[in-house]
């Protein structure tokens, strides 16, 4: 692995040019979209595209979407791009998905390698007793966009339909958009009970789907693709790898005493000054990252049942319960008993 020195990260994140290559394609053959203007967008010829570990900016790639949504004149643009199956526009993670041996292996690679596909969006996946749920959290509200969780969505289950299952279905869905004018469509594409306005995207689905074998794998694909989506993964991994290693020492910390720079700093072998520039360079402040990290672990907390209200303020670092509900109310605009409830009653849904 490169050393510290030798890496120059960029701080802009990046999306994967799989990605806008299938919307690219969706325009060309439901509009006239403008090829320059789509490059425009882009800041990329669309012949780049084809690169399998080409990436494009995550704010350029949200633009073309903003842009699909005009030029098409459909709000629900999101969900019918990701209605269609395009072989061709599938990535090299689409290509180690459905080459798995179970749904279950698919789902844990598709997590373990989701950061080569969005930047912008950390993906988790837990199973209960009898619920699998995946969980699309952004890292900023800035990059919550409305059109690629709905492609995203409506791409995950329309191929798992495809290639796996034909009667796919899920359970219930959240979002974390407002109830749109299309509401409908959700309902009819995903199947089951639909949320809108919640604090992260979620879909749950039968647990028993995740030993389900894939029909068309193929073993000696899936091995050459995988080999080469490693050495994509290992050669991307440094450029971000200070950002996290400061997380996971925010995490550890904040579990032991009160989140402080100086120490940290410490740990890393450097002063507070250079911890604060290094992290800049990756595009995040110091009191950024511990805010994010702070409000995952209380959104897991309080959506668990393994800590009262008041322990998890405790560990998150709080004086008192009162200056931690204030805090989970302004980040997710309810209070954490109701959003408790809330979850509970989700996911022990029959």
């Amino acid at each position: 692995m490169a050393t510290q020195q030798e890496v120059t990260p960029t701080a802009a994140p990046m999306v994967a040019a799989s990605s806008a290559l299938a919307l690219v394609h969706y325009l060309q053959r439901h509009t006239e979209g403008d090829k320059t203007r789509l490059e425009q967008l882009l800041g990329l010829s669309l012949a780049q595209l084809d690169g399998p570990d080409q990436r494009v900016p995550a704010e350029s790639y949200y633009r073309l979407w903003s842009y699909a949504e005009q030029l098409t004149g459909d709000p629900a643009v999101g969900l019918h791009a990701g209605e269609t199956v395009d072989p061709e526009s599938m990535g090299l993670v689409g290509h180690v998905f459905f080459n798995c041996d179970t749904l279950g292996d698919a789902i844990s690679q598709y997590v373990r390698l989701h950061r080569l596909i969005n930047e912008t969006i950390a993906l988790s996946f837990e199973q209960t007793e009898d619920q699998a749920i995946l969980t699309w959290q952004p890292d900023s509200p800035d990059h919550y966009c409305r059109q690629d969780m709905d492609r995203t969505l409506a791409s995950a289950i329309t191929r798992t339909r495809h290639f796996i299952f034909p009667d796919f279905a899920v359970e219930w869905v959240e979002l974390a958009h407002p109830r749109p004018e299309y509401a409908d469509e959700y309902r009819r594409l995903f199947g089951g009970e639909v949320l809108f306005g919640a604090t992260t995207t979620r879909v749950g689905f039968s647990s028993r789907h995740l030993s389900r074998p894939i029909p068309r794998r193929n073993p000696y694909v899936y091995s050459a693709v995988l080999k080469q989506v490693n050495t994509i993964l290992a050669r991307w991994q440094p450029q971000r790898s200070f950002s996290r290693k400061v997380r996971r020492l925010v995490a550890h910390q904040m579990a032991t005493d009160r989140v402080n720079a100086d120490s940290l700093a410490q740990q890393c072998h450097m002063s507070r000054q250079t911890l604060y520039r290094r992290l800049k360079r990756e595009g995040v402040s110091f009191h950024e990252l511990v805010e994010q990290v702070r409000k995952n672990k209380a959104l897991r907390y309080v959506a668990g049942e393994q800590y009262s209200l008041g322990e998890i303020a405790f560990l998150l670092g709080f004086s008192e319960l009162s200056a931690f509900s204030r805090a989970f109310k302004r980040w997710t605009g309810m209070a954490p008993a109701q959003f408790r409830a809330q979850h509970h009653h989700r996911d022990t849904r029959p």
